[in-house]
């Protein structure tokens, strides 16, 4: 646990300290050799997102080892793989309570560019407890800015909680639940419906809470930090949103960027000033900053509302001013008719090849009742997704509810190769936004003959069942 300074209050929260701090870099071919140990007076797993560990090592609670108890040291070893990733809690309620970090596996390529290495690391925050955050948008008191979601009370707060590191989610009524999805659920109580992706004009709110605060490496903007930089530099910012249930926008404002890699791989260099994330996605931007000094602000926009956090890049002497942590403004929905993922394209594609086997994955839920469901299931009554080892395997999302799903695979690198049916020579991720009314296609190559973690990465939807797996059996 670790102490944070939010707006002049304490909040205790949960941390992922290595040698240098929050968080782990590693050298360029240096192993993942690392003793984790739990310090919390409650059992955790961390799960290492972007990386490809055996799946032993791959940090899912009984997938197939157990959480570890309080006091426990566990050791993994494995080949790491270069690039911009996180690490955190894989029980929903520990990373809503800031239980992850920064992973960085610097490439041969980094540690010669001359750039100095910067890194955002994005969070949501309450004041409340995790629990009580998930029983109040469960019941339709989430806050969740503009109304498009507001006016759900009467639902029961979830019985789900504390969850068991999302085992079997004792206590939970699947029964109640209701098992279809979208399936019967009538127009009307689509929440912001009449907002769907430019119908009618409106613009949609996918906010399901308000959080008390938004953080850029654990700051909030009343006391951000500043990055100290040199006139004429360039820089290598590495965005990792690891926030529970926010999407952002990064704004780089007069420092002008180039987005050269989502989710720790090579993209064709993009050029432009504002880029969006998703929860457990990540944006590697380059600026090449002005010959004069100054000071750059970095903003991560909330969408479709106010709030922001940030940093400031500034030279030596530069003067800094205070940035309000609402912005005049509300930031637009982020990517609903998908141009910003149509726009890149993987430096480093998939190699070509026939696909063996094609899935379509529903994506369905409803905010009351608050639950949400992968083919018209939640956790525990789900149907794996199965491929054999070495099948070249093309995943459809498709997404029929009105929230936006970054759906994250475990132990997988997929590309994306299909936007609402239009095929498209796409990046390679982990995690790929799926937006509402929307489909996504992602081809990949089946690893490793085990059960992998596939699931939405905004938590409350994970919490309430949006998760499947992933099942690899031995090729023939």
């Amino acid at each position: 646990t670790r102490t944070l300074d939010i707006d002049g209050r304490a909040a205790s929260v949960f941390g992922l300290a290595g040698p240098g701090g929050q968080g782990l870099v590693l050298d360029p071919g240096q192993r993942f050799r690392v003793d984790l140990t739990n310090n919390l007076d409650v059992e955790t797993i961390i799960h290492w997102h972007g990386l490809i560990p055996p799946n032993a090592q791959d940090g899912v609670p009984d997938m197939p080892m157990p959480l570890l108890a309080p006091g426990e040291t566990r050791s993994y070893d494995f080949e790491a793989r270069p690039g911009t990733h996180w690490m955190h809690s894989h029980v929903p309620i520990q990373e809503m309570h800031l239980l992850a970090a920064p992973l960085i596996v610097r490439s041969a390529e980094d540690v010669a560019a001359d750039r100095q290495e910067v890194v955002m690391f994005l969070h949501d925050f309450s004041f409340k407890s995790p629990e009580e955050v998930l029983a109040e948008i469960a019941g339709g008191h989430g806050g969740g800015g503009h109304g498009a979601h507001g006016g759900h009370g009467g639902a029961q707060p979830m019985q789900a909680m504390p969850m068991d590191g999302m085992g079997a989610m004792p206590g939970m009524d699947h029964g109640a639940m209701g098992h279809g999805g979208m399936g019967g659920m009538p127009m009307g109580n689509m929440p912001g419906m009449g907002g769907m992706m430019g119908m009618g004009g409106m613009t949609m709110d996918l906010n399901d809470y308000d959080w008390d605060a938004y953080l850029a490496n654990d700051r909030t903007l009343s006391d951000p930090e500043v990055v100290r930089v040199e006139r004429g530099g360039r820089i290598r910012l590495r965005v990792i949103n690891a926030a529970a249930a926010t999407v952002f926008w990064i704004d780089t404002g007069a420092a002008t960027a180039r987005l050269v890699a989502v989710d720790g791989h090579a993209v064709q260099p993009l050029p432009g000033n504002r880029f969006g994330l998703a929860m457990g996605q990540r944006l590697d931007l380059e600026i090449d900053l002005p010959s004069e000094g100054g000071a750059w602000p970095i903003v991560a926009l909330r969408e479709g509302a106010r709030e922001r956090a940030g940093l400031i890049l500034a030279t030596a002497g530069a003067e800094v001013r205070r940035i309000d942590g609402v912005a005049e403004a509300e930031a637009p929905a982020f990517d609903t008719d998908l141009a910003q993922e149509a726009r890149l394209i993987a430096l480093t594609p998939l190699p070509e090849r026939s696909i063996d086997r094609s899935q379509m994955l529903m994506l369905g839920g409803s905010m009351q009742p608050y639950v949400w469901t992968i083919n018209g299931a939640v956790w525990g009554q789900h149907r794996p997704v199965i491929a054999r080892s070495g099948e070249r395997v093309l995943l459809s999302f498709h997404n029929m509810s009105m929230m936006g799903h970054p759906m994250h695979l475990h132990g997988h690198v997929f590309q994306v190769v299909g936007l609402n049916g239009r095929a498209v020579p796409g990046a390679l991720r982990d995690t790929v936004y799926v937006p509402p009314m929307s489909m996504v296609d992602v081809a990949l190559d089946a690893g490793e003959a085990a059960r992998w973690m596939l699931h939405c990465h905004h938590m409350p939807h994970l919490a309430t069942g949006m998760m499947t797996e992933f099942a690899v059996t031995a090729s023939a």
